[in-house]
């Protein structure tokens, strides 16, 4: 292969939430010269910070993250909107000598840009959002997932039921081209992977050590004052649309209500998130090519440095 057509290395650090990956992506990233791209559907918004555990500029130490604080939580941002940024982003990395770093719990973020998925540019027609949304308030939402489960089974199973705005855009994709997401999926992957890729996996072995880790965080989000956050978005709910249906954020609604107690909201929350480590774990071990790590070894760090060292060296 021609050395202009080399693919770029780009490496992903992905797992369930809690499991160190912020650390370990600035930890390769000083070791490496790296650059981070944040793979977190949540950490683009500005001012949701202690929700979405966002990476702070003292733990960056130095390190540029890029995808973070982008947006105001009123804006939507897809797949295909973090596709296209990542993609431009991967290129002014490498260009500058350096290691582009993808770090991030979101699957469907990585995945889809290490397998350079093209989205086309699709019109929605006028009316379709508004439609769908009012069918969501008269139904509720199990009656529009049972619908997309029928038009498509494949989108609806990698779909968590209460993920309303997913199930809603892949059944707006159904309406406005008859076709199916997934179908779509397959017509966009190009015939071989753009990059050369490494992607480790970060999970605790011992599984109560890992739900142990997210009772931590929740309680350390508290201190950190996670309730004035989930407030303004409940307070703008209408518009913070992605935000209100965001763990971390929703569980907390009953308490703004008078509906339930802040203890029953926490220990909601807690459960929620430890679900949701056990949907991004289904979701990571189906994809192709993961290295796992123990997340809780101590030298987890020196056996990432040198399985990246090891990748690199192929290059």
């Amino acid at each position: 292969m021609d050395a202009s057509c080399k693919k770029h290395p780009v490496v992903a650090v992905v797992g369930p939430t809690a499991t160190g990956k912020t650390a370990l992506g600035v930890a390769l990233a000083q070791h490496f010269s790296g650059e981070v791209i944040s793979c977190d559907s949540m950490q683009i918004y500005k001012g949701l910070d202690v929700g979405t555990a966002k990476v702070t500029p003292e733990e960056t130490c130095g390190i540029p993250h890029h995808g973070v604080d982008i947006l105001t939580p009123d804006k939507p941002f897809s797949v295909a909107d973090f596709t296209a940024m990542a993609g431009r982003l991967e290129r002014e990395i490498s260009a500058r000598g350096a290691l582009p770093i993808l770090v991030g719990g979101t699957g469907l973020y990585v995945q889809s840009f290490l397998n350079g998925v093209r989205f086309t540019e699709e019109k929605t027609p006028a009316g379709l959002r508004e439609q769908l949304a009012a069918e969501l308030a008269e139904k509720g939402g199990t009656a529009m997932y049972e619908e997309l489960r029928q038009v498509d089974p494949e989108a609806a199973a990698a779909i968590h039921p209460n993920n309303q705005v997913r199930v809603l855009r892949a059944l707006e994709h159904y309406r406005a081209t008859g076709k199916k997401l997934s179908e779509q999926k397959a017509e966009s992957l190009p015939p071989e992977k753009p990059y050369r890729s490494l992607i480790l996996g970060l999970d605790f072995p011992d599984r109560a050590a890992l739900y142990r880790r997210i009772d931590l965080r929740v309680d350390k989000m508290l201190e950190a004052g996670i309730l004035p956050e989930a407030e303004l978005v409940w307070q703008n709910r209408e518009t913070y649309r992605t935000a209100a249906q965001a763990i971390g954020y929703k569980e907390f609604f009953p308490y703004f209500e008078g509906a339930a107690s802040l203890e029953a909201c926490t220990d909601k929350l807690k459960q929620a998130s430890r679900n949701y480590a056990k949907r991004q774990l289904t979701w990571f071990r189906h994809m192709e090519g993961v290295v796992w790590l123990d997340a809780g070894a101590p030298d987890v760090r020196q056996t990432a440095i040198r399985t990246v060292s090891e990748f690199l060296a192929k290059g």
